[in-house]
């Protein structure tokens, strides 16, 4: 079972875009990487391709950020918490280690 699953809550804990929170579009978990909305824009440079619905010039989209620097936020209690597991199989629930409330 994951930490952080897509549709999460996480606020960032270290680097340049610490303190932002956002939500999880994509997980990737091969990369140890998780893409979250407003944190991390990068800039690229897009060409025209055949395809005429294609955004051309320069955009600006949301980069991956390395996994262990964000830390779910809990909704009951409204901070960046660690996660606890309980149970067993599919009964498994994420926990929040501060308040105990269920994050899933």
């Amino acid at each position: 079972m994951q930490r952080v699953k897509k549709g999460d809550t996480v606020e960032v804990i270290s680097g340049d875009e610490k303190g932002k929170r956002g939500e999880v579009h994509e997980v990737l978990l091969k990369r140890h990487r998780v893409i979250v909305g407003g944190v991390n824009l990068i800039k690229k440079a897009q060409r025209r391709t055949g395809n005429v619905r294609t955004q051309v010039g320069i955009i600006e989209r949301e980069g991956p950020v390395e996994l262990s620097n964000v830390m779910p936020v809990c909704k009951s209690c409204s901070k960046a918490t660690r996660v606890r597991f309980q149970g067993a199989g599919r009964e498994k629930t994420r926990i929040c280690a501060r308040c105990g409330a269920a994050l899933d």
